[in-house]
């Protein structure tokens, strides 16, 4: 059967993804993203240079108006209310109906709330779109005191850049040194010894309930303690928006199962990006990509599916972010079962590497070392052997080990 229009749901990366790479492929049918943003734009800067104002909304663009015009991708800034299976196609909140021969998934995922007494309140912010960003920048001024809960990679990104515009920031997290599993513990501790060393006041502990008071916001922590703050901002991941899914009779897992080329349990149906989670072929199930690379990288592998031609070979996965000045970089898993040996400049520890007992590469992360990681990836990638001494010296450029 040949394939004619395909409706592509969600306009993030991993949608724009799947729509560039099936007109990169060849593919000359209708094809349609529907997203109530309108253009696709990207994430990472909303916590960066958007917030800070670096960046406008043209310039987070995945691509200009002219681009989608040229390559005949039509743009339907709209909200799906339901989707149809048979025949395929999906419902429009005002009522129309589209239909197409493939349907992508590409939802992504919705600001966790905070579980506790107050989590709720519509004053508590969050940061996953534009006008989440647009919010938090509009309630920033030099002296507003932001407390934010969650230090993970968007906490600490958005402490950083708050601190930039004058805020005066706390950071909560019942986890004492965040990141350990992305980075491991050396670094972790690293990264996290930042938020002190540049004025931020970094708290350990457990929120128990958020109240609004005459002039702001009061954090109770479990032990007692209580943080008096104009603004809260909660950070402590995603979950998944599956609900159309669901609705739809599609399996569904913490994500919407997908095999490993992101066909979902409903033949002609795709599911990409962030609320995608992969079933391996023994049953088992994968966790949950929820970054960057990843979406990229589903989004690949569903246009080449869907077109029935060669999957994309990609390689170990890779995460990036930024901090006060600081650029940090993972590929791999530095959670895996092995020994970490790091690379120490000035008495610090500038990257970790994680190896196999056979010295196999598992995962590596650096700060400021972009160079490292991509020789690190290939390294993985190939199952290249490098010496630990020569791991462990900084002197030693690890492209040369990659070779």
């Amino acid at each position: 059967m040949s394939i004619e229009s395909i409706l592509i749901v969600g306009g993030g990366l991993a949608g724009f993804t799947v729509a560039q790479n099936l007109r990169a492929r060849g593919y000359a049918g209708s094809l349609q993203i529907i997203d109530p943003a309108g253009i696709p734009y990207d994430r990472p800067p909303l916590s960066k240079g958007y917030l800070l104002g670096d960046k406008d909304a043209a310039a987070i663009e995945l691509a200009p108006a002219s681009w989608f015009a040229e390559h005949r991708i039509g743009l339907v800034p709209a909200t799906v209310r339901a989707l149809a299976l048979e025949p395929l196609g999906v419902e429009l909140e005002d009522g129309a109906v589209l239909q197409a021969d493939r349907l992508v998934l590409a939802t992504g995922g919705s600001a966790r709330p905070l579980p506790i007494p107050g989590g709720e309140l519509d004053s508590v912010l969050v940061l996953r779109d534009r006008q989440d960003a647009d919010r938090l920048r509009a309630s920033i001024a030099p002296g507003t005191r932001l407390a934010i809960v969650g230090a993970g990679l968007i906490g600490a990104e958005v402490a950083s850049s708050a601190l930039a515009l004058g805020a005066e920031v706390t950071l909560i997290d019942p986890v004492e040194t965040p990141l350990v599993p992305a980075v491991g513990p050396e670094l972790a501790r690293r990264l996290h010894a930042m938020h002190a060393g540049a004025g931020i006041t970094v708290i350990h502990g457990t929120p128990a309930g958020i109240t609004r008071t005459g002039t702001g916001h009061r954090i109770e922590l479990a032990d007692g303690r209580v943080i008096e703050c104009d603004e809260v901002l909660v950070g402590i991941g995603i979950t998944p928006n599956t609900a159309l899914a669901e609705a739809a009779g599609l399996q569904t897992d913490n994500g919407v199962l997908v095999d490993e080329n992101q066909r979902t349990s409903r033949p002609g149906v795709y599911a990409v990006g962030d609320m995608a989670r992969t079933r391996r072929p023994d049953g088992t199930l994968a966790r949950r990509g929820e970054h960057w690379e990843h979406a990229m990288n589903t989004g690949a592998t569903a246009a080449a599916a869907i077109l029935a031609q060669e999957p994309p070979v990609h390689g170990a996965s890779w995460f990036w972010s930024d901090r006060h000045g600081t650029h940090v970089e993972g590929v791999g898993d530095m959670n895996a079962d092995g020994t970490t040996i790091l690379r120490i400049h000035d008495g610090e520890p500038v990257a970790a590497f994680r190896v196999a007992a056979d010295g196999t590469m598992l995962g590596a992360a650096a700060l400021d070392g972009g160079l490292t990681i991509k020789a690190a990836r290939r390294i993985i990638d190939r199952g290249i052997i490098v010496p630990a001494e020569a791991l462990a010296d900084p002197g030693v450029p690890l492209r040369k080990l990659a070779r």
